[in-house]
């Protein structure tokens, strides 16, 4: 168990049988009655983020998370399958547990998978990803100034929002976090 004073950025916490990970905490302190800390939380599962106040003293349990570097193999019947870089042993996980990141998952890719005891919570990527565009309408030459934008469909199925001048089989930077594309590799 920790309380409110073993709070930090990144700290996971397991509340209403949930987990959750401090995104930002703020200790307040008001001229009349008790300090209490105000945080927002993030569900490791769904990504869902809400605000929480604790009162100062209130006693939390603390979870333990590892992040382990594994390399995504394939995926088979709705089970995502990834390999332990150190054992070679390959852990499968389910769909609802690699959540969004699916759309951005390549294979033979590395991701880091967080494991609260035995249990994986879930699948983070890298921030940025490389992929190439399998489909997208031709850029028109002169139509670069405007700023506008054209959908693209990369090699995994995502579609991503793109420059005009992006064609076929160009190779792409996105933001993983926010699934944007950043610029041409």
């Amino acid at each position: 168990m920790a309380d409110t004073t073993d709070f930090r950025n990144g700290f996971t916490m397991s509340l209403d049988g949930e987990l959750f990970s401090i995104v930002e905490f703020q200790h307040v302190k008001p001229g009349k009655g008790s300090a209490f800390v105000r945080t927002k939380l993030k569900n490791t599962k769904t990504g869902a983020v809400l605000d929480r106040t604790f009162r100062s003293g209130d006693k939390v349990e603390q979870v333990r998370l590892e992040k382990r570097q594994m390399q995504y193999l394939y995926s088979d019947q709705g089970l995502y399958y990834f390999m332990d870089l150190d054992t070679y042993d390959q852990i499968p996980v389910s769909a609802e547990t690699v959540g969004t990141a699916s759309t951005l998952l390549k294979e033979s890719e590395n991701a880091f998978l967080l494991i609260a005891g035995e249990e994986i919570v879930s699948v983070e990527l890298p921030n940025f990803v490389a992929l190439v565009v399998t489909h997208t309408e031709p850029g028109v030459k002169g139509d670069t100034a405007t700023g506008a934008v054209k959908p693209a469909t990369l090699e995994t199925g995502y579609v991503v929002q793109v420059p005009l001048f992006i064609n076929k089989g160009d190779r792409l930077k996105v933001d993983t976090r926010t699934g944007e594309y950043v610029e041409r590799v």
